[in-house]
């Protein structure tokens, strides 16, 4: 991995009884280290507009002084790109933001970018883009991307939102654990599954699971595990 890319892996922007990115918000500006960034909003959840979801990034962030501006609001966003001092792609739909950036063909601009060391923060469907294909998110695929690979800068899938099973449910349809077996029927990578609440800090080619939660990692033939909080080993 390459030891230049800093990520803020961040599993959910809201967690229960919390407003949007307030958990998460002192641990994102003191990754950015700059008071400016720039929002990616192509995800649209719930079918927001680019203009509103921006609107409110800017207004999560502005009481600690952070300057937001919308990348769909530059002339020349791979420009944008290039001189961004810190890119947050926010979540929403993981197909419908995949097939926009490749649309727009940003894909290997964002790589580039954070190849030589742009702070880059992402949430739900902006952390999908962080794994090797976006074939173990939740979402429905309303849009079909050119391509499932995804920005590839951890060795590994992601599932963001992970659920273990509720004892208690009525509920007979497939868990997510069912849903990543059924995924390593065909595909080799592992699979990190981020309870809601944890993240990954991914600096100087480590990654550290943050939050007071474990993750499950899932591994094609083998039983899941949980990891801990703390630096993991892949």
């Amino acid at each position: 991995m390459n030891s230049n890319i800093r990520l803020l892996v961040i599993s959910t922007s809201t967690i229960h009884g919390s407003s949007f990115l307030t958990y998460i918000k002192d641990d994102l500006v003191d990754f950015i280290q700059t008071d400016e960034l720039i929002f990616v909003p192509y995800a649209r959840p719930s079918g927001i507009s680019y203009d509103e979801y921006t609107a409110n990034v800017q207004t999560a962030l502005a009481d600690k002084g952070i300057r937001v501006s919308g990348l769909h609001t530059y002339s020349d966003q791979k420009e944008a790109i290039g001189q961004a001092k810190a890119i947050f792609i926010g979540g929403g739909n993981t197909f419908l933001l995949l097939k926009t950036l490749y649309e727009l063909d940003l894909v290997n601009d964002l790589k580039a970018a954070v190849a030589t060391g742009l702070p880059y923060v992402g949430t739900s469907a902006g952390s999908n883009l962080t794994g090797l294909t976006i074939g173990t998110t939740n979402d429905m695929p309303i849009v079909y991307p050119p391509s499932f690979d995804a920005l590839q800068f951890l060795p590994f899938n992601l599932n963001p939102h992970y659920l273990d099973p509720d004892p208690n449910s009525t509920h007979k349809g497939e868990t997510r654990e069912t849903r990543i077996r059924e995924f390593h029927q065909f595909n080799t990578q592992a699979v990190l599954g981020l309870r809601e609440g944890s993240w990954l800090h991914v600096e100087n080619a480590q990654i550290e699971l943050k939050g007071t939660l474990s993750a499950r990692l899932f591994q094609q033939g083998k039983e899941p595990i949980e990891l801990q909080p703390g630096y993991l080993q892949f």
